[in-house]
């Protein structure tokens, strides 16, 4: 028996579906607001989260990821009746199970619990055990916990991965995770940065070359592929290969052997690929520059890494045990820090991700020197000039002067007509229509509401 909650606001089409899964032999809660979600979850374990977009206190895709980081590690299923192709690709990157356009029939909700229930079976029955080996993947927000459980499944399988995201996010940090939580982790681990090999060399430093395969070449020499046989080969900045050695390393991953530069026979290789690139491979195949055969053989399973700014709750972990680890490397007594100081940190965007963070915290740490406390006067001066522009936005021009008065209209008078003259105009066009007026102006139902009572409106009267 599996424990399901349905978050909708739409109280009748709520008691349906919690109705037809309890005659399932499920157990099934109803919530219809953001608040009352997490209230429930906290309260029990659940399998299974039915989640509404269209909250009267938010937006249901904004939680999803609370939700799957939640102690049982729910699944989620998006329901909504305002299909948003934006909305869908959100809700699938923040590991939602399904998305469900309504209106829809109960079967449409059904199938997608029994597979989400099947799955959770599974899950539990081949669960990996042990702990995981996560050396230098700092963070506990959700979207690391994601990206980690993926690595651990990853891991259990002898899979090719792709792993994708933004400069600085991590991505060989999280290629050698899965390498030491492998059955080859007694292998070698072998890195090839594809951006950096001159196209002149790359073919004989992946296959390798024989003597005499080329002028230069006085000594025969083995090839990355050879080195990382029973282990793992990890291509960096794979959009980088060239065409002419994507065609050839297509063939490894197909047949297991490969020729060097120069040689007569063809040698055999038994090795993991984990790939990693930060640009978009499935543009690049539309334009002729990688090979779409190649692309659907290298992400059997694919891991999007979150840049920084999507996990900020994990940025002070980040700055403790980096801080820690330069204090201890130039034999420093550890620092402390002011609040100023962990505030301007995250208030930065930080585009250069935890690679930035870390040169960063270098550049303070030597800054500082033998101050013990950190100040923001301690950030370096182009990271405080970016951080006050952050701050100082142009001066708006003031409002004209009543005329005859010789002072300002009182502001506060001035936005209370504006959002009266607003409501009316928006009832007028939603003909009062709730829902319509939650779509047109992007407001939540309670905010309407509220605003509604404050200027003494009906949304079912014309003004």
């Amino acid at each position: 028996m599996a424990d399901i909650l349905i978050v909708d606001d739409e109280i009748e089409i709520a008691r349906l579906m919690a109705d037809e899964f309890r005659d399932m032999g499920q157990r099934a809660d109803i919530a219809t607001t953001i608040r009352g979600c997490r209230e429930k979850i906290a309260g029990r374990p659940y399998d299974v989260v039915f989640l509404d977009v269209r909250l009267p206190d938010g937006n249901g895709l904004e939680i999803i990821g609370e939700i799957a980081a939640g102690p049982s590690n729910p699944e989620v299923i998006i329901m909504t009746g305002y299909g948003d192709p934006n909305g869908a690709e959100l809700a699938i990157r923040n590991g939602a199970w399904d998305y469900i356009e309504k209106p829809a029939s109960l079967s449409d909700f059904t199938l997608p619990l029994v597979r989400a229930i099947q799955y959770r079976e599974a899950q539990r029955q081949c669960q990996v055990r042990g702990r995981l080996k996560r050396e230098s993947i700092i963070g506990t927000s959700p979207a690391v916990e994601r990206c980690l459980n993926l690595v651990a499944r990853a891991a259990a399988m002898d899979v090719n991965v792709l792993i994708t995201g933004e400069s600085g996010t991590g991505k060989e940090l999280f290629a050698r995770a899965i390498h030491d939580n492998s059955g080859r982790s007694d292998g070698a681990f072998v890195v090839v940065d594809c951006a950096s090999l001159p196209v002149s060399i790359i073919e004989g430093v992946l296959f390798g070359h024989e003597k005499g395969a080329f002028t230069g070449a006085d000594q025969a020499r083995q090839g990355l592929i050879q080195q990382a046989d029973g282990g793992t080969l990890f291509l960096d900045e794979l959009g980088e290969l060239p065409l002419k050695i994507q065609k050839a390393f297509l063939r490894v991953l197909q047949e297991g052997t490969f020729r060097p530069l120069g040689g007569k026979r063809e040698l055999r290789s038994h090795f993991r690929l984990v790939a990693a690139t930060n640009c978009n491979l499935e543009e690049r195949v539309r334009k002729g520059l990688f090979r779409g055969d190649l692309l659907y053989r290298v992400r059997s399973v694919t891991i999007d890494l979150p840049p920084l700014r999507e996990r900020r709750e994990d940025i002070n972990t980040l700055i403790f045990h980096y801080l820690r680890v330069l204090c201890e490397r130039y034999q420093m007594d550890v620092k402390g820090f002011s609040p100023e100081f962990m505030e301007a940190m995250g208030q930065y965007s930080w585009p250069g991700n935890v690679r930035e963070l870390v040169h960063t915290l270098e550049s303070i740490v030597a800054i500082a020197g033998p101050h013990p406390i950190i100040y923001p006067k301690h950030l370096p001066a182009e990271l405080r000039v970016k951080l006050l522009k952050q701050r100082i936005s142009p001066k708006e021009a003031a409002p004209p002067a009543e005329e005859g008065s010789g002072r300002l209209p009182d502001i506060a008078a001035s936005r209370q007509a504006a959002d009266r003259r607003y409501l009316e105009a928006l009832i007028v066009r939603t003909r009062g229509d709730i829902r319509e007026m939650v779509r047109v102006s992007g407001l939540s139902r309670a905010q309407i509401y509220s605003l509604l009572k404050s200027h003494g409106l009906n949304r079912r009267a014309s003004p």
